[in-house]
Formats: C-alpha cells, sequence, structure tokens
C-alpha cells in the first residue's frame, strides 16, 4: 500500500487549502502533500511536499501528528494507500501557488467541502479541532462515491 502524507498549515483560526491544480484529486480543495518517497521518513517526505507544493519550509519537529488515515477505492487497488495526517502553525516562508497547487486561506468553520473529496466533512473538522484520528474510508473505483467508513479519536 502506497504511503503518503497531508498536512494543514494553521493561522489565526484560519487554514491553508491548496487547489490541486493537476494529478490525482485535480480541481479539490485539499490540504497539502502527496507520496513518501523511497528512502524518505514520513515527515521529511511531508516537508519536502510543504516545499514543493506551497513555498514554505517547516521543520521536522513543528509537524504535528494528527492520525492516519487509510483510503481504499474499489475495484482500483492502485489508489489505496495509508496517509499520515499532519497539522502545523509554525512554519518559514510566505505561501505561494506552485505548478500543483493554489493556496488559499480559509476559516477554519467555513470550509470548502463542496469542492472537496467527498470523505473530509468526516474527519477534517476533527485534526482541526486538534484531535488525533485514526480513519478508514471506502471509496467507489473513481474516489467519487464514499461506500463505508470509521473514524476514531485518540
Amino acid at each position: 500500500m502506497k504511503q503518503t502524507n497531508i498536512c494543514f498549515l494553521i493561522k489565526d483560526g484560519q487554514v491553508l487549502l491548496g487547489m490541486k491544480k493537476r494529478g490525482f484529486g485535480a480541481g479539490k480543495w485539499n490540504g497539502f502533500g502527496g507520496k513518501v518517497q523511497e528512502g524518505e521518513e514520513v515527515k521529511e517526505g511531508m516537508a519536502r511536499e510543504l516545499k514543493e507544493e506551497a513555498g514554505v519550509d517547516v521543520a521536522l519537529e513543528d509537524l504535528k501528528d494528527a492520525g492516519t488515515i487509510i483510503f481504499n477505492f474499489k475495484d482500483n487497488d492502485e489508489w489505496d494507500q495509508q496517509c499520515h495526517v499532519f497539522v502545523a502553525d509554525q512554519w518559514a516562508g510566505e505561501p505561494s501557488e506552485s505548478d500543483e497547487m493554489k493556496p488559499a486561506w480559509y476559516p477554519m468553520n467555513l470550509l470548502p467541502f463542496e469542492s472537496m473529496w467527498v470523505d473530509d466533512p468526516h474527519w477534517v473538522p476533527l485534526v482541526l479541532q486538534g484531535k488525533k484520528i485514526n480513519a478508514k474510508f471506502l471509496f467507489d473505483d473513481k474516489g467519487g462515491e464514499l461506500l463505508n467508513f470509521a473514524v476514531s479519536t485518540k
């Protein structure tokens, strides 16, 4: 199963989301992240993705573990992944647009769920409230419909 990561940058009651411009999840608002490369630690991969996608530098110790999610796609196991979730409230640099993501700040209580993955309302608010989650989601083969899920907090 593919190892991935996602991070939400938080400042002044707002969260930074990125509009995915290409590839997996294009056209959706999401946190920043992606695949963990071979030989890379999960946090190292997260810091690399934040630099590549948002132009910010986050120290490994500033990436706060917010849980793990298993994403499964019916009849499309090449998309299956274990995603490590992080939040950060300290970084260097100003978030900027990249080839892959267009960043925008949102009040944490006014997220654009209609333009996010269908699973996000079930877990993103918990993470933004400071909870650590353990979740599993089963999607149809395209990721547009949520077939089953379980979310617990630690």
